[in-house]
């Protein structure tokens, strides 16, 4: 059975392996896959707020992965934590490794708002997390997405 782990780290703590495996595979999936021709590395990674999930694969580095943020002030009513850069790999897809990932988020800050930018497939997700859209579609790095809001436990 595949490595199931959530694993949470700080730029700070993040190996440079882990930290090798986390960026390929965001790039293979957002760039190669999707053809995302967005900036990917946007400085948020370092800032000491975020924290970065994700599980390790012992053949693939990271089977999946996702970063929360936290602004200074509030993008969308009372949220200040972004949930973003949601991926999964191709040979992990359709193993609930991006729901394990929210269970972790959500266990250690359930109790705060949260938002996040949802691909528009995606969004059934999310709102089983209680994410809400609000909002149009719009669409972000060449696909539609839709805003997603979570209040506070």
């Amino acid at each position: 059975m595949p490595e199931t782990s959530v694993v949470r780290r700080s730029w700070s703590e993040l190996t440079t392996d882990e930290l090798y495996d986390i960026l390929k595979l965001r790039t293979d999936v957002f760039f190669v896959e999707q053809r995302i021709d967005e900036e990917e590395l946007d400085h948020r990674d370092r800032e000491p707020a975020t924290l970065h999930y994700f599980i390790p694969d012992e053949q693939h580095g990271v089977a999946a992965y996702l970063r929360t943020l936290v602004d200074e002030q509030p993008s969308h009513r009372d949220a200040r934590i972004i949930v973003g850069r949601v991926v999964v790999h191709p040979a992990r897809r359709g193993e609930g490794l991006a729901q394990l990932l929210f269970d972790r988020v959500i266990a250690e800050h359930g109790d705060q708002p949260m938002m996040l930018h949802a691909q528009e497939y995606i969004v059934p997700l999310y709102a089983k997390y209680g994410f809400e859209p609000y909002g149009e579609v719009y669409v972000e790095a060449g696909l539609p997405h839709l805003s997603m809001y979570r209040p506070g436990a």
